[in-house]
């Protein structure tokens, strides 16, 4: 069974409710069909009836719930929760009414009243404006105080990580994460892994140094950030600075690093900055021709994920599936 495979499966016994909140743009209604029909979790569009059911294209969307953020009941609700939220930040009550009356704010803000378990956006919104209200509102989880995001890198023919599938962050959104934002990713990850492969992780800290082989600012940053990690979360196995290799290669592993429990079977690779991070799973996914699953955001206090602008209907209906399973994590 593959990685996704996989994560459909065990989204099934999850029964969480995922809000989707492009309801008006016709790949997110057919995922939402999909969605429903393998029973991945309960899903609600958001958007008018009318449009929804155009974009349906004549298929049975009977058992999806539909809601207008325009003329929802809850919306007066929603507002009187954002403003109690955001007053001492300068929001206003009128401000409020008309903030829930879009979309991405009233998804998030029937996550953040508990009303469903996650929201998947972006397919036709901009990543700032899917996560600006997640921001202001769902905020950081415990022990984390900066959002960041992964990829799932599943390869081929590949012995190392969990049979060839490993977690690579940051990926996509902190430029150069000084080290307390590093530890705190690295546990981000830790609870994404869990979350989506029910496995231990074994976090590298990467550098273009192990054990001390070089010296720099630069690998002083990750032997800082692995201090605080084992610091912040000591129930962890995790080790740095560690070279890619000495990371993944038993065999290196031994040369390098011989006592480390982590070296030679590392399963999340954590790099230094977004340089490493965006250009290392790129180089994987082109020339090991691996499938890159993400990117997956991590660290809000509940799960919120954005889409790329050029999803498929399956992009959507496997970020949904993730979504489920992040709500369903008891490791918050």
């Amino acid at each position: 069974m593959d990685l996704i495979q996989k994560i459909r499966e065990r989204a099934k016994g999850t029964k969480r409710t995922v809000v989707l909140a492009e309801g008006h743009d016709e790949r997110v209604v057919q995922a939402a069909i999909v969605i429903r029909r393998e029973k991945l979790a309960d899903v609600i569009l958001l958007g008018k009836e009318d449009k929804i059911k155009e974009k349906a294209q004549g298929a049975d969307i009977s058992g999806i719930e539909i809601i207008d953020p325009s003329s929802s009941p809850k919306a007066k609700d929603y507002a009187a929760l954002l403003y109690d939220l955001r007053k001492e930040k300068g929001m206003t009550e009128e401000k409020a009414e008309e903030l829930v009356k879009d979309p991405i704010w009233f998804g998030t803000m029937m996550v953040k009243a508990n009303d469903v378990d996650g929201m998947v956006a972006g397919a036709i919104t901009a990543t700032a404006d899917v996560f600006r209200p997640a921001f202001q509102v769902i905020k950081t989880a415990p022990r984390v105080s900066v959002v960041s995001s992964a990829f799932m890198m599943v390869v081929p023919n590949c012995e190392y990580g969990a049979n060839g599938v490993m977690l690579f962050a940051d990926c996509a959104i902190n430029p150069n994460p000084d080290a307390r934002q590093l530890a705190e990713i690295a546990i981000a990850s830790s609870r994404t892994w869990k979350a989506l492969m029910d496995e231990e992780p074994y976090i590298a800290m990467l550098s273009f140094s192990t054990r001390g082989s070089a010296q720099h600012e630069m690998v002083e940053k990750v032997v800082e950030a692995t201090r605080l990690l084992k610091e912040k979360a000591p129930e962890l196995k995790v080790d740095g600075e560690l070279q890619a290799d000495a990371a993944l290669v038993p065999k290196v592993a031994k040369t390098k690093a011989p006592d480390s429990i982590v070296a030679g079977r590392a399963n999340i690779l954590i790099f230094p900055d977004l340089n490493a991070g965006n250009i290392g799973y790129k180089l994987v996914q082109r020339l090991a021709k691996a499938e890159a699953v993400g990117p997956i955001s991590q660290g809000l206090a509940k799960p919120i994920n954005d889409l790329s602008r050029g999803c498929s209907v399956d992009d959507i209906v496997n970020v949904a599936a993730i979504t489920a399973l992040q709500a369903n994590s008891t490791d918050l």
